[in-house]
């Protein structure tokens, strides 16, 4: 994919906490990650998910102090064919009935912050429930609209086909259509794996952000389960999809596979087994794919 040329982001709007936001530490926690992985991927995010064509994006300061203090979550100038426009972006994690007027609000203080440009309103919703917020207020002499996108409506093969580590982290949050959750989570945390080799720090602070969010569709728990056995079967060592690289001896390799095939399957039978001892770098690339993308011990072996 040929990605247009992207200008840095000179000012990072620091997060600033609503008050009485309900559900505590994990809700901000969500905001924060979400927000903060919005901020890396401005550009990206107005291309997959708003159509938009666009060459540079810049973060615009925007906090409006009154009696408590308001910044909008994401406001960055874009500029592309079109001409150049500010792109408001606000990320909900509930529906909120007074959200309409919260953004009409955000609306009139860019308006005098920024006198004369065109500006642009997304509501981005990555909740866990349904989506019941209007995308609107219609009252006397007033009919506001802005765009709403309904992460769980996003298919997830537009944020993995970027293959970024901010990207796929967001996945989790899309529809994964008639794809396993399961392989998708495997699927994640092996690119992730990839992407980062070198700097576990990094690696681990993704990971986190994927506990994170992935709460909101329920999936904690499995990417616990595949982040162990991701831990338990070592699984660097194998020649799996996407390193590019062979990593350590034949008989490693070999060794290996049988490890994950064993935690996936239980005891392999002795055909498949000695299947396994004979086979090429080739053969043990091509099943190690095959267990990531979930096919079962007949599908992988018919011949066995």
């Amino acid at each position: 994919m040929i990605r247009p040329p992207q200008i840095a982001r000179n000012r990072v709007i620091p997060y600033s906490a609503r008050s009485g936001v309900a559900g505590g530490q994990t809700m901000q926690e969500k905001d924060v990650v979400s927000k903060d992985l919005l901020k890396r991927i401005t550009l990206d995010i107005a291309r997959i998910l708003l159509g938009l064509e666009v060459e540079q994006a810049e973060i615009v300061e925007s906090s409006h102090p009154r009696v408590e203090e308001r910044r909008a979550d994401l406001v960055a100038r874009m500029a592309g064919p079109a001409g150049q426009f500010l792109l408001h972006i606000e990320v909900q994690n509930g529906n909120d009935g007074q959200m309409p007027c919260r953004m009409l609000r955000y609306r009139s203080d860019l308006c005098l912050q920024c006198t004369d440009e065109d500006i642009r309103q997304v509501l981005l919703y990555i909740g866990k429930e349904p989506l019941r917020m209007a995308s609107g207020l219609r009252q006397t002499g007033l009919d506001y609209q802005y765009e709403i996108v309904d992460m769980h409506r996003v298919d997830c093969a537009r944020l993995l086909a970027e293959d970024s580590p901010d990207a796929l982290v967001l996945a989790v949050l899309c529809d994964f259509q008639d794809r396993s959750p399961r392989a998708v989570i495997r699927y994640i945390l092996d690119r992730l794996q990839v992407l980062t080799e070198g700097t576990p720090a990094r690696f681990r602070d993704y990971l986190k952000m994927l506990e994170i969010l992935s709460s909101n569709r329920n999936l904690y728990e499995v990417v616990k389960e595949e982040q162990t056995m991701l831990s338990e079967v070592l699984i660097t060592e194998l020649p799996s999809y996407g390193l590019g690289m062979e990593r350590g001896m034949e008989r490693g390799e070999q060794l290996m596979l049988s490890r994950l095939l064993q935690k996936r399957f239980g005891p392999l039978p002795p055909r498949i087994q000695a299947r396994l001892e004979v086979a090429s770098t080739t053969e043990l690339e091509t099943w190690a794919e095959q267990v990531l993308d979930g096919l079962g011990l007949e599908q992988m072996f018919p011949d066995a």
